[in-house]
């Protein structure tokens, strides 16, 4: 298929891991710092409700590069296999004529880690096999990452870190492609990802970006933290899954956690500011739309929760940045979107028309948007959550300013988010509001079965475990699926075991951890 007006813009799209939108001074936060962010975003048009739809790493990815909710395609949590035959956005790019490289992570899980992409530049940081898989057979104990609030109590600089060297290749291996693509410029536009592991926990930031917040009045979370007893169901689980109900943190603990969340962004965002520099450089900013994105928040203390998993704004809502100067005239959306809907959006724009999805898909593009503010849209957000930490399917739904949420077998939540931003105020259970509550309840479920679901998840997670321990075992001669660009990527990055231990490992110089 050719693009209808005879041009097909290239596509460059950046993306941050567990980077939420609420730390970032684009949406507002006083402190961090990320000038070539608010650069793009001066350029773009800001979307200021965007959502993942799973809120963790690879259900989120396979959500988005299908255009599909992540139960649909059996995404139920990190260490599930995203099957080949799935069609993904970069398969559909492929046959638009797109030349489509991958730089950085993208937390594949199987046999198969191209996914359409036609060649990737780096290993991934993570490992590709079912080590990650939980098992809620074992309830609050089943924790195959071994995230728990020990990793805040690490928190600060570094001079060196797992995740400083991947960002730094993956930044590397970018760069270097953009000028290859400069100098042997192509008939076929390109589509590049570039995807970094930073502020991904542990939170441990380069001396250069700690050293920019020195003097700076870090901020303590606007929730402090709850007692278990307040929180809902959801929250409760993950709290004890993390030990996060065991731990009193001191306001000394949260500031150097949160600043070195805040440095870590600041190193995304120099990046960024390079890699940038290089498409004004080449010339290739002229042809080129860039998005910035991350798969999912940070909760940072808030409520006195961690890391992600949750449906509460820090975890849940992303930055999403669109930019094409002479095309989309810069702006604030205000309307609720999530990261399913990139798929049909870029295809738009590759194709030129709205595109002929032969295969469903559960997102929208926001082409229209991106054109006219006045353009409608009615679309609502879900997303869902089957992951560790949870022992019941839940569920998200946003719809213009409410935000409902269902965890199985316990009760509803609403918030409303215009009136009450920091989500402390439950309405389902307040006087006038039933209503309201039940048609968001049937519109959160509507073919979307909790009972159904439990059991594929269950079913899901025994297999995995059988053939986890099958390949691990003694006297097996299994192989890595992770993709291998160098041969020494196998030693360099996560493969097998708990992620939070390799990386405690190459901290440089390393920390002992607390006990």
């Amino acid at each position: 298929m050719e693009h209808k007006t005879g041009f097909a813009p290239n596509i460059l799209l950046i993306m941050a891991d567990q980077m939420a939108a609420p730390a970032l001074p684009v949406y507002g936060h006083p402190i961090t710092k990320a000038p070539h962010l608010e650069a793009l975003a001066a350029s773009g048009v800001v979307f200021d409700a965007a959502y993942c739809n799973f809120p963790i790493c690879a259900p989120s990815r396979q959500s988005m590069l299908t255009g599909r909710y992540a139960s649909a395609i059996g995404a139920f949590d990190n260490a599930c296999e995203f099957p080949a035959s799935n069609p993904t956005l970069v398969h559909r790019l492929g046959l638009l004529g797109y030349h489509t490289s991958l730089a950085g992570k993208m937390h594949f899980v199987g046999p198969d880690q191209l996914h359409g992409y036609a060649e990737r530049l780096t290993t991934d940081i993570i490992g590709a096999d079912f080590v990650l898989t939980p098992d809620w057979r074992d309830g609050e104990h089943s924790n195959p990452a071994g995230a728990t609030v020990r990793m805040v109590l690490q928190s600060g600089s570094c001079r060196r870190s797992l995740q400083i060297d991947y960002d730094d290749e993956v930044e590397h291996c970018a760069l270097q492609k953009l000028w290859d693509l400069a100098r042997a410029p192509q008939a076929r536009p390109f589509f590049l990802t570039v995807s970094f592991t930073h502020p991904h926990s542990p939170y441990t930031a380069s001396q250069a970006h700690w050293a920019r917040y020195e003097g700076e009045a870090i901020d303590l979370p606007s929730v402090p933290a709850m007692a278990l007893e307040r929180m809902d169901a959801m929250s409760r689980w993950l709290q004890v899954q993390r030990h996060a109900d065991r731990v009193a943190l001191s306001d000394e603990q949260l500031r150097t956690m949160r600043r070195a969340y805040y440095a870590m962004i600041s190193y995304v965002d120099d990046k960024l500011g390079r890699i940038r520099d290089v498409l004004t450089q080449t010339g290739l900013d002229r042809d080129t739309v860039v998005i910035f994105l991350a798969d999912h928040g940070e909760m940072a203390g808030e409520r006195g929760m961690w890391f992600k998993s949750s449906f509460f704004e820090w975890s849940a809502r992303v930055p999403m940045i669109v930019s094409w100067p002479g095309h989309f005239v810069p702006r604030r959306e205000p309307r609720p979107v999530s990261l399913i809907d990139l798929l049909p959006t870029l295809l738009e724009l590759g194709s030129g028309e709205p595109p002929a999805i032969e295969v469903p898909i559960d997102g929208h593009s926001l082409v229209p948007l991106l054109r006219d503010p006045a353009a409608g849209w009615t679309h609502p957000v879900i997303a869902e959550f089957t992951g560790e930490g949870v022992r019941a399917p839940c569920r998200m739904l946003r719809r213009g300013r409410y935000k409902y949420i269902y965890t199985h077998g316990h009760p509803d939540q609403l918030y409303d988010l215009a009136a009450d931003p920091k989500e402390l105020s439950d309405l389902s259970a307040q006087p006038g509001h039933a209503d309201l509550t039940a048609a968001l309840r049937a519109q959160a479920l509507r073919d979307w079965h909790p009972d159904e679901i439990t059991r594929e998840v269950l079913a899901s997670q025994q297999r995995r475990l059988l053939v986890q321990r099958a390949l691990r075992a003694p006297q097996s001669a299994a192989t890595s699926w992770a993709y291998r660009a160098r041969a020494d990527d196998e030693r360099r990055y996560v493969r097998t075991g708990k992620a939070s231990d390799a990386k405690a490992r190459k901290r440089f110089p390393y920390i002992e951890p607390p006990a």
